[in-house]
């Protein structure tokens, strides 16, 4: 019987994805129909000729005539949802609240020199990749990636017998050999682990399958638990990554080593699921990447499709409301403009702005209370929220001896319990029991820095932190929340930069000025609830089969769309893959086959040459 069950369910399977990966209805002109890579152009550094591209102001007489759709918020997964729809002919105008566009791909400059506000480093943007490759398409060929020092990242774990360092190294071989040399008894959990990375991320296509099935079909093969039992992929969306590193047989210190970069999605080992990290994992294997230029550059090559097709992207345009028609059906968007509103009406309306925005603030009271609504408002929970400290250095990288490797800095290899201690913490006592540090030197990762600022360098720090611990100054305004408020930052502050020290002596004397960003922050410049970068939580809630399934692209308002992380996963190429499954559904086309499709096609030609 069980035998029989499984044979129907793998069958039911290949013929559904068959129908929906290969047969995608294809009623919209094709925006992957021809490889439109070029070499890059050389890079621009003009100020006023970047503020025309990222910092183009709303106005009424901007907003593009004819519109095909309107995007809300302009971080990657809007403008990547916008470039492909511009690339199958339509016009689509992104409104962006901010003062520059490009949400956590965009930069700031603090002293006169730039940080990075989200984008820190990414994997698999090697040449031949396939996140290599979807960039290029959307964005020309424009967008540069320069390879980062291996190791990528050292994982410090601070104990009462001293320091330990563990390294990362670029390359699968490299990589495993790194852990080996460390723990030379666990060779075979080392070997376990890596086998089960490798068979889980192979299988991440469910997680585009399960989004892209009829609703129904999904739920159903969700809750038969059909899928789970054949799927390494959906079998380790149901268990947590500490449940799996303890069956494995890893001994304590192994676990927090394989466990170690978990803060990039910022859920601990025993609360989110060894899907999730094996995806992660596998992102790293063969190194990590740094936007040449900067992460504004991801922005800035992306807006001039949308423009070319007669869109328009357009900051300062904060969009109070989604607005229906008589049949309940989104037509457009209301936007803030001084004390008056403006009204923009179009067929379809796209949201990059998370479920917790759509939902709760821009949708009119009467379809807050929809079911569907509802429903996947109850499957996700905010994010953990962050406090980011921006600091200027005197002197160049090799003047101070920096390198582009990150740091994942620990001071126990209990994470799940350090985590808990922490967060339960009043906000005067918590800076005391700081659980973990990541340190990056953006202006090492980067070639055209030195160019760019000379004799000068930045450093990244990013500590994690309860939203409670600055709730009391919410409705303050920006920048004049008063000195209770900067003496709480400042706690954060010095604990962080006395560990940076203790890491770092050599950059005694060296810092020039240290800024601190709360969740009120983000909250701020990023419109992220509870100032939370990685939008709805990534545990094993959200990460389950049934809930992947429900929560997609199609919202349960006609004509209003997702996009972004949320729909996916976070990340850059996590927020990309939400645009592509927004695309497909408004194309009606399966734009992974349009993809692949012109992949070899791009192969074969090269082949020939």
């Amino acid at each position: 019987m069980w035998f029989m069950l499984l044979l129907v369910s793998v069958l039911l399977l290949a013929v559904l994805s068959k129908v929906y990966l290969w047969l995608f209805p294809e009623r919209s002109p094709n925006p992957f129909a021809r490889d439109v890579k070029r070499p890059p152009a050389p890079l621009v550094t003009n100020k006023e000729a970047r503020k025309k591209v990222l910092k183009q102001a709303f106005s009424v007489s901007q907003v593009p005539e004819k519109l095909d759709a309107v995007v809300i918020g302009s971080g990657i997964g809007g403008l990547a949802a916008a470039a492909i729809l511009s690339k199958a002919g339509k016009r689509v105008l992104v409104l962006e609240q901010h003062t520059k566009a490009g949400g956590c791909c965009h930069t700031f400059g603090k002293n006169g020199l730039e940080f990075d506000t989200g984008i820190h480093y990414i994997g698999r943007m090697q040449e031949g990749s396939s996140g290599r490759f979807i960039l290029d398409q959307i964005t020309e060929g424009q967008l540069d990636w320069a390879a980062t020092a291996s190791p990528f990242d050292i994982m410090v774990l601070e104990g009462p017998n001293g320091r330990k360092e563990f390294p990362m190294y670029s390359g699968t071989k490299a990589y495993i050999k790194g852990l080996k040399d460390k723990f030379p008894q666990e060779e075979a959990v080392i070997d376990k682990f890596m086998k089960l990375v490798k068979a889980v991320s192979n299988g991440s296509i469910y997680l585009v399958l399960l989004k892209v099935l009829p609703l129904p079909v999904a739920q159903f093969l969700s809750k038969c638990a059909l899928l789970t039992r054949f799927s390494p992929f959906l079998h380790a969306s149901t268990q947590s990554l500490a449940e799996v590193l303890q069956k494995l047989g890893a001994s304590p210190e192994l676990q927090a080593v394989l466990s170690y970069i978990f803060p990039t999605y910022g859920v601990t080992p025993s609360h989110t699921t060894f899907a999730m990290h094996a995806l992660l994992i596998d992102h790293y294997l063969k190194g990590a990447f740094y936007p040449r230029g900067g992460s504004s550059e991801i922005a800035f090559h992306t807006i001039p499709v949308i423009q070319r097709a007669g869109g328009a992207v357009l900051t300062r345009a904060t969009v109070q409301s989604v607005l229906l028609d008589s049949a309940g059906k989104a037509c457009g968007v209301s936007v803030k403009k001084g004390q008056e509103l403006v009204n923009i009406y179009c067929p379809i309306v796209i949201s990059n702005a998370g479920l917790f925005n759509t939902y709760e603030h821009l949708l009119p009271e009467s379809a807050r209370c929809l079911p569907g609504v509802k429903q996947q408002l109850q499957m996700v929970r905010p994010g953990l929220s962050m406090f980011s400290i921006f600091i200027c250095l005197r002197g160049s990288k090799k003047d101070l001896g920096l390198q582009s490797t990150n740091y994942y800095v620990y001071f126990d290899i209990n994470m799940d319990k350090a985590m808990e201690k922490y967060i339960s913490q009043t906000k005067e006592k918590a800076p005391e029991h700081i659980p973990l540090l990541f340190i990056a030197f953006p202006s090492a990762k980067d070639p055209t820095w030195e160019d760019r600022f000379p004799d000068r360098s930045t450093m990244i720090l990013l500590v994690p932190t309860a939203f409670e611990w600055f709730e009391e100054w919410q409705e303050e305004p920006q920048g004049k929340r008063g000195t209770d408020y900067e003496k709480v930052k400042n706690t954060f502050i010095e604990a962080s930069m006395s560990v940076v020290m203790k890491l770092f002596p050599h950059l005694e004397g060296k810092v020039e000025s240290v800024t601190g960003g709360s969740p009120l922050t983000n909250q701020f410049f990023l419109a992220a609830p509870r100032g939370a970068p990685y939008g709805a939580d990534h545990d094993l809630g959200r990460l389950h089969p049934h809930v992947i399934a429900s929560i997609r692209t199609q919202s349960p308002i006609p004509n209003l769309y997702l996009t972004g992380q949320d729909i996916f996963t976070c990340g850059l190429m996590g927020a990309v893959h939400g645009a592509l499954l927004c695309s497909s559904a408004i194309l009606k086309r399966n734009l992974y086959s349009d993809l692949k499709d012109l992949g070899s096609r791009v192969k074969a030609q090269k082949k020939m040459m």
